[in-house]
């Protein structure tokens, strides 16, 4: 079945049809609240309230987009309503990972751990798009991480492409801005 022949399902009340369509966007919609609010539990949440909205909401949609652009424009709302309500409070990274237990490893000293591997650029890298306006880190996440075109983010925040393109190319230099500060004040510190 096609993904409008499952989603036409659904309207009608197909809880086998809403599940299939849970499996195939719940990942990239908890990527998306996990970008947008920089806190693992907060996306997790958000990106339940999100499905609960397109469950509530799913007979709103008229097919005239594609249905994944419907569903990231409910998952933007959902996220800038909390935003509106409540400031959100950082996770610290140290006790968020399990060393305990079944699940740990011997580490190796000398070699290289894979699942650490990169972290700290991408540590730099959300620090810095967390320094950027909102409107600037929901673009720049769109395109640049979540792979979305410029009409589609368009749809999805209510605006215009050329606005999106423009806010892009703002973002971006900005972002490179703040990563360039960066790097001065890290290498005068050693």
């Amino acid at each position: 079945m096609t993904e409008v022949e499952i989603v036409r399902l659904a309207q009608t009340g197909d809880a086998a049809a809403f599940e299939h369509l849970y499996r195939i966007h719940s990942r990239r919609v908890f990527a998306l609240c996990l970008r947008m609010t920089g806190n693992f539990s907060l996306a997790e949440d958000l990106a339940q309230e999100a499905f609960l909205q397109v469950f509530r909401k799913i007979q709103s949609f008229r097919g005239q987009s594609a249905f994944s652009t419907w569903l990231y424009r409910v998952s933007v709302n959902v996220i800038l309503m909390k935003q509106r309500i409540k400031r959100f409070s950082e996770t610290p990274l140290e006790g968020t990972y399990q060393t305990e237990g079944d699940d740990a490893r011997v580490r190796e000293f000398g070699k290289s751990d894979q699942r650490v591997s990169g972290v700290p650029d991408r540590m730099i890298l959300t620090g810095a798009l967390m320094q950027l306006p909102r409107g600037y880190r929901q673009v720049v996440l769109l395109h640049d991480v979540l792979g979305y075109e410029h009409h589609e983010i368009a749809e999805v925040l209510g605006c215009h492409i050329g606005t999106s393109k423009s806010q892009l190319h703002k973002a971006r230099i900005s972002l490179r801005k703040v990563l360039q500060k960066r790097q001065l004040n890290t290498s005068s510190i050693g």
